[in-house]
């Protein structure tokens, strides 16, 4: 990968290709994402918390519009978590009022953005504090295998999907990965969040790697030998040897996950047959893995495996209509890759 220029390799699909193809995001409404949040807002404190219905519009336009509106520095703006501004989006974010100039929030006027409810609060509202997500997507156009795609919503409602990183994590054509492999190679100023963004691209890239590995040796949702395995719900970590019938029936009932590396020095590591993968899919690779530890950065383990909770689905003539809750970094491309082939905007959460 180093020094190269190339596209997002094609990551296996644990169901193998779709036989079917669609079109997605043909209208705006076909892209619906509900925020859960980690926490409801109290009704007391100096922030106020506000659930907004925004519509192609992205997170960051619409926090400096709150600063604006509001008379509070864009510091004392907070959101949970990033969205993609083409769908329809009802996401959550924080004023300080203490701050604010205005904060009579019933005059503040956003185009494209309505404030569904209001709520005062304690604390600003922090990265990363977001329990998932609820999409509704509508795939149009669709041709090829119906009945098989109907077997893959089965499956996947069953068994989960490979939790793959999506496409968005990497800019357009993957150009992030290269952009930071090149800045870890030779150095350079950068802003505090370009310097985030160009390492998250390149470690999730790794971890693509290596789920598609997993997924090609059939044991992206098995506990192997070794594995460092992730408690469902939550990031704690222990070590498992195997064969142990009582880890093997937790993974099978979504209790416990097989995890994979984000690069990095540090962090609890594989041991035998988990191992031998990790390092058979990284080999390539072991230079930016370096490069990683070099720039200070902590390893870190993800999940293999994604379930979709609430999964439900309708085929309408020729439509696909989803609906699900996937948990927070889960994205809904890698349980769309496993269905239908899709053209149209595919960068979503």
């Amino acid at each position: 990968m180093t020094g190269s220029s190339h596209a997002l390799p094609g990551w296996r699909c644990c169901l193998g290709d779709p036989e079917v193809a669609g079109v997605i995001r043909e209208q705006l409404e076909d892209f619906r994402v509900q925020e859960i949040p980690l926490v409801d807002p109290s009704g007391e404190g100096g922030h106020l918390w506000l659930e907004l219905e925004k519509r192609s519009a992205n997170t960051n336009w619409v926090a400096e519009q709150l600063s604006a509106a509001s008379g509070a520095a864009l510091r004392d703006v907070g959101f949970a978590g990033m969205k993609d501004r083409h769908g329809v989006t009802s996401q959550w974010f924080s004023v300080s009022l203490q701050e604010a100039r205005n904060p009579d929030w019933k005059s503040w006027n956003i185009p494209d953005v309505a404030i569904i409810q209001a709520h005062n609060h304690s604390r600003k509202l922090k990265r990363g504090a977001l329990k998932g997500n609820r999409f509704r997507i509508v795939v149009r156009k669709l041709e090829g295998n119906i009945a098989e795609l109907e077997k893959r919503l089965v499956a996947v409602k069953s068994r989960g999907v490979p939790n793959y990183f999506g496409p968005q994590r990497f800019g357009f054509n993957g150009g992030n990965v290269e952009r930071g492999i090149r800045w870890l190679e030779q150095g350079g100023k950068l802003s505090r969040k370009k310097r985030s963004i160009y390492i998250s691209s390149v470690r999730s890239f790794l971890f693509n790697q290596l789920l598609s590995r997993r997924v090609e040796d059939e044991s992206w949702n098995q506990i192997v030998d070794g594995e460092i395995a992730m408690l469902n719900g939550s990031h704690s970590l222990f070590a498992c040897a195997m064969p142990d019938p009582t880890l093997a029936q937790r993974c099978d009932k979504f209790d416990i996950h097989p995890t994979g590396p984000l690069p990095g020095s540090g962090g609890m590591r594989p041991e035998r047959r988990a191992a031998e993968l990790e390092l058979a899919s990284l080999e390539a690779e072991s230079a930016v893995v370096e490069l990683l530890k070099k720039a200070g950065v902590r390893a870190d383990r993800r999940a293999l495996r994604l379930l979709a909770g609430k999964l439900e689905w309708e085929l309408k003539e020729d439509q696909l209509i989803l609906q699900f809750d996937l948990p927070a970094g889960g994205y809904a491309t890698s349980l769309l890759k496993e269905l239908v082939s899709c053209s149209g905007q595919i960068r979503g959460s």
